[in-house]
């Protein structure tokens, strides 16, 4: 073999062992260009995640604040008062007595009621009603409505009564006396609603015979409706 020959061969195998070390090299660029393509897959995923399903259309979007939140269910200010306002005229209202009664029938027991009402405006105005209906409410209603038409005028000396006066009303019977200034209302409960709503504010009262709510009651509407002030009298005989 010739020293050329010996060359060549030498040449052949330098070149197929620098191309098998370039072999590798070769494959990790495919890996290396995949990367870039990844990238748009986690792009697509931040859209869907963010942009449509969580803030956009479903978040905060549509279902949110659009329709759901403040759009249609939270409308808060455009109910008004329901049904017509009742203007204070000053009046007082006092539920003295409310009675049951019961009637049977042939299907049973049928139940009303009775309430015996008193207003007044304190300042020497009051009345008393009774109103009767199947209900609390309504029997309520129309004694205060029978008492506000019923009002009468009272003489009063100020805070007090101006002279003692004693009342009989079937067999109720209610003794007043004026009182100094201070005492407060010495009376029954149903008696001191009476004098309250009158505007009485310093009394002695005594109260005899029945208890009776009722009677009671008109008899002391009656004793205040016999007062009279001296101007009143002395007018009355001319002098």
């Amino acid at each position: 073999m010739s020293d050329e020959e010996k060359q060549d061969i030498q040449t052949v195998a330098s070149t197929e062992g620098a191309e098998a070390q370039a072999a590798p090299v070769d494959e990790k660029e495919p890996s290396a260009a995949k990367a870039p393509t990844e990238a748009p897959a986690n792009n697509s995923t931040d859209r869907r995640g963010g942009g449509q399903r969580g803030g956009g259309q479903r978040g905060g979007g549509q279902r949110g604040g659009g329709q759901r939140g403040g759009g249609q269910r939270g409308r808060g200010g455009k109910r008004g008062p329901r049904g017509p306002q009742k203007e204070d005229d000053g009046i007082a209202e006092k539920v003295i007595n409310i009675n049951r009664t019961s009637k049977v029938v042939k299907g049973g027991r049928r139940f009303g009621f009775s309430a015996l009402v008193v207003v007044g405006d304190k300042e020497g105005k009051v009345g008393l009603g009774t109103g009767k209906a199947r209900e609390v409410i309504s029997c309520i209603t129309k004694g205060t409505e029978v008492a506000r038409r019923n009002m009468v005028k009272v003489s009063l000396n100020g805070a007090t009564l101006p002279h003692e006066v004693y009342s009989i009303y079937d067999g109720a019977r209610v003794l007043l006396r004026p009182a100094s200034p201070g005492t407060g209302i010495i009376a029954g409960k149903i008696v001191r609603a009476v004098l309250e709503s009158a505007g009485v504010r310093d009394v002695l009262s005594k109260s005899l015979g029945s208890k009776n709510p009722a009677n009671v009651a008109k008899a002391a509407l009656q004793a205040l409706q016999q007062l009279r002030l001296r101007e009143d009298v002395m007018a009355g005989r001319d002098k």
